[in-house]
Formats: structure tokens, sequence, C-alpha cells
């Protein structure tokens, strides 16, 4: 069984026990998680596409960890104009595991 839902804008393919990590989320570590938004959802071979969500359907997830990814350099430059600017960029993320998906 596997659904596919969209969380910060990114659809994610989703199974029961899966750990994943996804644009911050407003919840603090071990709070329980709707999300939703389901496009396709499959069990037993069966396989519900949404127009775009499915009615009724859900994942509920388990908040693990609230945290921000490796820096990385954004550097603008022109060349012969000496124009340089250097920045910084660390994007926060939430990681969750995948508890049930309910049709």
């Amino acid at each position: 069984m596997y659904a596919i839902v969209e969380t910060g804008g990114k659809q994610y393919k989703v199974s029961e026990g899966m750990v994943l990590y996804v644009e911050k989320l407003d919840h603090a570590v071990g709070d329980t998680v709707t999300l939703d938004k389901v496009f396709l959802l499959e069990t037993e071979g069966q396989v519900k596409i949404g127009t775009p969500y499915i009615a009724g359907a859900s994942v509920t997830a388990t908040v693990l960890e609230q945290g921000k990814a490796k820096k990385i350099i954004v550097y603008k430059y022109k060349s012969k104009k000496n124009y340089r600017r250097k920045q910084g960029h660390r994007q926060p993320y939430t990681k969750v595991q995948v508890n049930a998906i309910q049709a």
C-alpha cells in the first residue's frame, strides 16, 4: 500500500513506516501530522486517482525532528565588472515517519 501526497508544494510517494524529510511544518517533535492532500492511493493492486485529491483519504505521520540542511553557498558574480556577492543558505526541514494511510 502506498500513496502520493502533497506537502510544502512537493509531492512524495509514501508507504507505512517510511521516514522522509519534508519542507518545514509548524509542529513540535512528537506531534502527529495529518496530510490530507492525497493524489493517488494504491491498495492491493487497485489504484485510486483523485481529481485533484481523493476525498476522505489521509496519511498520518509523526514528527521526529526539526532541523536545517547543510549550508549551500550562493555566489553571484559578473565578469570584468568587480561584482561579487557571497551568501549562505540553510533550508529548514521536518523529518517525519509515516504511521498509517487511511483510504
